[in-house]
């Protein structure tokens, strides 16, 4: 395979995808950790929204949620999920699939007691994915959990991370008249070693 230069160099695609979010931090107006996550449900049927990436850690993406929403029950019936972060200040996107496994315990105690304390209580008020009458019940809640927990509100137990551990992550750069750079990294899980692979655009 052709040497890979420039913004493709590097031989452990999660350092590569870092610099490539920290460049991206400098360049997006709004959420440089935004992505497009994927699930599928039971009968097979696709689901995508938005979510912030909270981490590239050394072999996962981990991004948190309520563990009663949509995307996490189909991940708990797949065990899988897909992603693209797309920036359009760079023109670059990554795009990721692989299996996926709860972020529990101390490191999400972490990551929640990081947050604003309204966004901390909104987990707790917020039955998400469920039909809702109004936001002025959402919000009677969000003063029901506040008076129940006060200024240190515990991570609740329905609330945490998932790790996406990707079998698959490609790297894609915009090229003149859409003659665009592709290199695709793939492993089965578990397995140690990368097969890279230019794609045609």
């Amino acid at each position: 395979m052709e040497d890979r230069g420039g913004i493709f160099a590097g031989t452990d695609p999660f350092e590569i995808a870092r610099r490539w979010l920290a460049e991206a931090e400098l360049t997006e107006p709004n959420d440089p950790n935004a992505i497009a996550l994927s699930t599928a449900g039971a009968d097979g049927m696709p689901n995508v929204r938005m979510v912030l990436l909270k981490e590239i850690g050394a072999e996962s993406f981990v991004f948190y949620t309520n563990y009663q929403s949509a995307k996490a029950r189909e991940i708990g019936e797949s065990g899988k999920a897909a992603f693209v972060l797309h920036w359009k200040s760079l023109r670059r996107q990554i795009r990721v699939r692989g299996h996926v496994s709860k972020v529990d315990g101390p490191e999400a105690d972490a990551y929640y007691a990081s947050r604003s304390l309204k966004s901390r209580l909104g987990a707790w008020a917020s039955k998400q994915s469920t039909p809702l009458g109004s936001r002025a019940e959402l919000m009677a809640e969000v003063a029901r959990q506040t008076a129940r927990h006060g200024m240190t509100p515990p991570r609740p137990d329905f609330w945490g991370g998932f790790a996406i551990r990707p079998v698959e992550i490609e790297f894609w750069a915009d090229g003149a008249f859409r003659l665009h750079d592709r290199f695709c990294w793939r492993r089965p899980l578990g397995g140690e070693s990368w097969q890279i692979q230019r794609l045609s655009p």
